[in-house]
């Protein structure tokens, strides 16, 4: 079993920044793709970042190319989502999730593993 712990969150002003992070314990996550997806109130959950296992494949949502960059740190089992250029928009709590089986879909029923959240609230 996996279990996945979002950090970093917060208030921001915006055209701030923020780094979210994300720890996996358990067992290491090293051959798992990993994403970011967000939910605001009264939205969907969408996803926002993901990466492959080994880092070399990402994908963006529209919404935030340009402005959010997704890693990992296989060593360290964690995974990252350095956010800039923040808007009110991006305003929503920020999960992190992983899928044992890697591939490049990004329906939320692919991902196995689900951190609680983080709340990002941007200000204008």
């Amino acid at each position: 079993q996996v279990q996945l712990v979002e950090s970093g969150g917060g208030l921001v002003q915006a055209g701030g920044s923020l780094r979210l992070s994300c720890a996996a314990s358990g067992r290491t996550v090293s051959s798992y793709d990993m994403g970011w997806f967000r939910q605001a109130p009264g939205k969907r959950r969408e996803r926002v970042a993901t990466i492959s296992w080994s880092g070399g494949i990402t994908y963006y949502g529209d919404s935030v190319k340009g402005r959010f960059t997704c890693s990992r740190d296989n060593a360290k089992n964690t995974l990252y989502l350095q956010m800039n250029s923040l808007k009110p928009e991006d305003t929503a709590v920020y999960y992190c999730a992983a899928r044992r089986v890697p591939g490049p879909g990004g329906r939320i029923s692919e991902y196995d593993y689900w951190g609680q959240g983080t709340q990002v609230t941007v200000s204008s």
